[in-house]
């Protein structure tokens, strides 16, 4: 390649080594820089280390948390990388460390969603947030999922 520089001294020297290659970690540094927020990074879910969070808002609550592990497991059982934060910590805390870890999507069970039928679903590239009903819960989220995929060109 005969590829030169000049040393401090103005002297001609060849380059031992160069790396111009795109690896992984440029590739991420790369989608964060196009696909964030105020609140954090937002991965496109086919690099995202966890494409859905579930987030669990009482972890007191037998049946949020009951919920919380059924979607998560059932999620994980249909090849969808998933995350379920059973932590005892504020909704105000998961919520923006949600935001901060980078999912393209979250789940959010709560005793008064549980109570009134629903779920609460957040898209992390648009902001919207919207109730899924309980019954019927695989298919609606699964739909749901189609719709953000879509979003970010992938369905």
């Amino acid at each position: 390649m005969n590829a030169t520089f000049l040393d401090e001294n103005g002297k001609e020297q060849v380059i031992i080594m160069g790396c111009y290659g795109i690896g992984v970690s440029r590739v991420v540094a790369a989608s964060i820089e196009q696909n964030n927020d105020a609140s954090g990074m937002i991965f496109p879910p086919s690099i995202a280390p966890f494409e859905v969070t579930v987030l669990a808002m009482s972890t007191r609550d037998e049946k949020v948390m009951t919920m919380g592990r059924e979607i998560h497991d059932w999620l994980e059982s249909q090849g969808i990388d998933t995350l379920f934060d059973d932590r005892d910590e504020r909704p105000g805390v998961k919520f923006n460390e949600a935001d901060l870890l980078g999912s393209p999507m979250q789940i959010v069970i709560g005793g008064k969603g549980l109570e009134k039928g629903v779920l609460e679903v957040k898209n992390r590239k648009t902001g919207e947030k919207r109730e899924l009903p309980v019954a019927d819960w695989q298919n609606t989220v699964l739909e749901w999922r189609k719709e953000v995929m879509k979003e970010w060109g992938l369905a």
